[in-house]
């Protein structure tokens, strides 16, 4: 519609006497009976009062049930009648009054300006507001402060109820919590659930079970969430730390600080509305308070740890010395860098392809942090694997070494070495006294010498298999212990410069295509061991290539990320690396 001529018309005509497409907005905030009874009585009354005018043709309405008039975001049927209008669906909308159409007076300048701009006009009717009269902004932004205003104070009387409901004890809020459920405005015990929540408490106050950990352990016991789905860590780790477990509630621990954006702030806890249920009437408690608190001093803890190896986690060298491109056998060289966020993330490079070219190597670019990532679910999971591997080989060797039998062995070693020893001695005697030829004496001692000789290095083996026992105990149980201690260190998701010197021999990198890696982590045993546990394998006739048996007994894992792209933004490419460990 042309606003000059609808103005023009106006300065002789009342709106109802000029031809306009009209439709009506409606609205109420909440889906209570009574709210909803409104609404349909606008509805009706809307569609009644436009058909009833003569000059007017009617357009289908716009409805929104149980939605906040604060803002927009969330008013589907505003916004579809907002794109309507530039459609040219309508000439004018009618509503009962501002706080209908926008309690904040900036969406209600913006709108209203907005619908002009498509040529059509708003009539708040309560308010007597047509924004076709030149002055209606000037009143419109007067009564919508107003509305605003009223808004404000509304919420303020709503927000002191909610704190003087939680003073009397009344639980405000969801009934969507683990062990419990809703009734008559306090929470009952959830029988079902709160085993679950027992349980919780009870691992994670032993100290010996990350949330990770217990996470899996739930989800084979066949524990779920409110959505079927697996209980995350994040949520236990919530469940750990809210008092209402140990019988306590606890309100006012967050305050809207700007009605409109929702803005929140959380308030220390010196606001809160805290007590302890002495009846267990209002919040029962599901576990003891010695239990509730027993756990949460290991979620500080391991809290304060996390925070304490952060800074050692964004070292500059934290794989220096450990990646070794096995194409060209060049270490990996670090590059400073940051993604498109000014994230620090460091990426390493082949040196040799570095310093010779791209066409020198293979191999291509790896971030610190996927690498990182990749250690801690490799350490993590392969624990029971290691465990298994360390077990083959205490079997290989245990299948060679019989105690007894080898004893007996090395008896019957020394025992012929001493009975050569003993004849050689006694055929110098017989060609001393003359009873044998030089000759003979000569032959007869060659022998000896070359049963002595054979003997000895049987000896020798012998000895060197019962003398490796502790050698290989030792070696067992460093690498058992190496396990033990990365999971204990990575229980809280953190790989630390620390734990890499401690638990990381090197890391064995070959490139297999374009965008796919290899990567075969050596364990902290290093050397002498591999050498060590392939003599094992020697002895015992084995065919297992070298390194087969650590990747059989635990199984190369495959992890992709997909990359952003630095120099070309909106592109990215997906990388995978395919990890095993090596002891």
């Amino acid at each position: 519609m042309d606003i000059h001529e609808v103005r023009q018309m106006l300065r002789t005509k009342s709106i109802y006497d000029i031809p306009l497409r009209v439709t009506y907005y409606a609205r109420v905030s909440s889906e209570t009976d009574e709210q909803l009874n409104s609404l349909d009585n606008q509805v009706s009354y809307y569609e009644e009062f436009i058909k009833r005018n003569a000059k007017w043709s009617f357009v289908a309405g716009y409805v929104d049930e149980g939605i906040s008039g604060i803002s927009t975001k969330h008013r589907e049927n505003f916004n579809r009648m907002i794109d309507d209008a530039a459609d040219d669906n309508f000439d004018l909308v009618i509503t009962k009054e501002i706080s209908r159409f926008a309690r904040n007076t900036l969406d209600s300048i913006q709108y209203t300006r907005q619908l002009l701009s498509c040529g059509v006009g708003v009539f708040f009717q309560n308010d007597n507001i047509n924004t076709f009269d030149e002055d209606s902004e000037l009143r419109l932004s007067i009564m919508s402060s107003i509305a605003q205003d009223e808004l404000r104070k509304l919420s303020s009387r709503v927000k002191f109820g909610q704190q003087q409901a939680i003073k009397n004890g009344v639980v405000i809020g969801n009934s969507r919590i683990f062990g419990y459920r809703k009734k008559d405005k306090r929470l009952v015990i959830d029988e079902e659930q709160a085993v679950m929540v027992r349980e919780l408490f009870e691992l994670y106050a032993t100290g010996k079970y990350s949330m990770k950990q217990i996470e899996n352990v739930f989800w084979e016991k066949g524990y779920r969430n409110n959505n079927g789905k697996k209980i995350s860590h994040t949520t236990m780790s919530n469940l750990i730390s809210n008092p209402k477990y140990k019988g306590y509630y606890v309100g006012n621990k967050v305050k809207v600080v700007d009605m409109f954006t929702k803005k929140q702030k959380f308030l220390p806890p010196e606001e809160w509305v805290m007590f302890k249920d002495e009846t267990g009437e209002i919040v029962p408690a599901i576990v003891s308070e010695e239990l509730w608190d027993q756990a949460n001093f290991i979620l500080k803890r391991r809290s304060d740890d996390v925070k304490n190896r952060k800074n050692i986690c964004n070292h500059a060298n934290l794989l220096t010395g450990k990646l070794l491109c096995t194409c060209c056998g060049a270490p990996y060289y670090r590059r400073a860098s940051a993604d498109r966020r000014g994230r620090k993330d460091s990426s390493w490079v082949c040196s040799s392809k570095k310093n010779n070219g791209s066409d020198s190597c293979e191999s291509f670019v790896i971030y610190e942090s996927e690498i990182a990532s990749v250690l801690f679910e490799v350490f993590r999971d392969n624990y029971s694997d290691s465990e298994k591997m360390i077990g083959e080989y205490e079997r290989m060797y245990n299948s060679l070494r019989d105690d007894g039998g080898l004893q007996r062995r090395i008896e019957s070693q020394e025992a012929k070495i001493a009975s050569s020893q003993k004849k050689k001695q006694k055929l110098l005697e017989l060609v001393t006294e003359g009873n044998i030829s030089d000759t003979d004496f000569r032959d007869m001692a060659a022998q000896c010498n070359k049963d002595i000789e054979a003997a000895e290095q049987e000896l020798s083996e012998l000895r060197s298999r019962r003398d490796s026992s502790d050698e290989f105990k030792r070696h067992m149980d460093e690498i058992r212990a190496a396990m033990r201690a990365a999971e204990r260190n990575i229980a809280d998701g953190v790989v630390t410069k620390e734990f890499i010197d401690t638990f990381v021999d090197k890391i064995l990198i070959t490139p297999i295509e374009k965008n796919k890696m290899r990567l075969d982590v050596r364990i902290f045993t290093g050397e002498n061991s591999e050498k060590y546990l392939n003599r094992l394998k020697n002895r015992a006739n084995s065919l297992v290539p070298t390194g087969q048996m650590p990747k059989k007994m635990c199984p190369g894992r495959m992890f992709e990320f997909t990359r952003k792209l630095r120099s070309c933004t909106g592109h990215e490419m997906k990388v995978q690396y395919i990890v095993s460990l090596i002891a």
